[in-house]
Formats: C-alpha cells, structure tokens, sequence
C-alpha cells in the first residue's frame, strides 16, 4: 500500500501505487489521479492502461504526464493545465513521489500561485528536498 504525503490541501504526491489503492484513493477524497511514471521502468509495474481502468472504476479522473528524468517545460505545462481543471483533490505518483512533486511544484513556481520558498518547505514537509531544484 503506498503512503499519500500530504503536500497542500488539494495536492497530494506518492511512490508507486498498487491498483488496489485506487479505491482507497477514492474513499480519501481525491478527484484525480496523475501518473508521471512511464511504462516499463521496473518489472511488475501497472501500466498507465491497468492504472487507468482502476482509477475509473474507482471514480476518479486520470491523467498520464510520464516524466524521465527531470520534467519538460512541456510536461510541467501540460501537468499545470491538467491541475487547473481538476474537480478536486489530486494524488500524483512517480516511483518515489519526487518526479511528481518536482513537476507540480515547477508550475506552481512559474505560475507564481507558491512562493519557491514556501515551495521548499512544503516540500520538506511531505519528505521531499526541493531545495536544488527551486532553491
């Protein structure tokens, strides 16, 4: 079961998740669900088409942005656009969480809505250090 960190009220990131916590996903408010992982990294992992089918089943929206590496200004434009029309709370996920947390909080960072500052502290807040990428 992947543990969702709690980064803003709305904003939400883990490591990789399992189809069985879709549901759980659900039951804790979350609308939508971003997959920033690309298929075929790790054996065992769901595809964007099984993760899809399970966020669905579960009634929530779903978006894949699969990031290699360190996000595209394209990704991190599209990710932005995605958040902007979500119904609700989001849970995005990567392998570890950190390339969903980077990707969120470069827009957020571009978009001026965060402070990078108060970008960094979030981030630490939830595990995660966004001090060289923001800092």
């Amino acid at each position: 079961m992947a543990e969702f960190r709690r980064v803003t009220e709305d904003f939400s990131v883990a490591p990789q998740i399992d189809l069985a916590d879709l549901p759980r996903a659900a039951e804790a408010g979350f609308k939508l669900v971003i997959n920033n992982r690309p298929d075929g990294e790790a054996p065992g992992q769901p595809t964007s088409a099984e993760v899809e089918a399970a966020a669905r089943a579960a009634g929530l929206d779903y978006a894949f942005i699969p990031v290699r590496g360190g996000p595209t200004p394209e990704q991190v434009e599209q990710e932005n656009a995605v958040i902007a029309e979500a119904p609700g709370p989001i849970l995005a996920f990567c392998r570890s969480g950190t390339r969903s947390i980077i990707t969120w909080s470069l827009g957020q960072a571009e978009t001026g809505k965060i402070p990078r500052e108060e970008l960094i502290d979030l981030g630490a807040d939830a595990g995660y250090d966004l001090s060289g990428v923001l800092g």
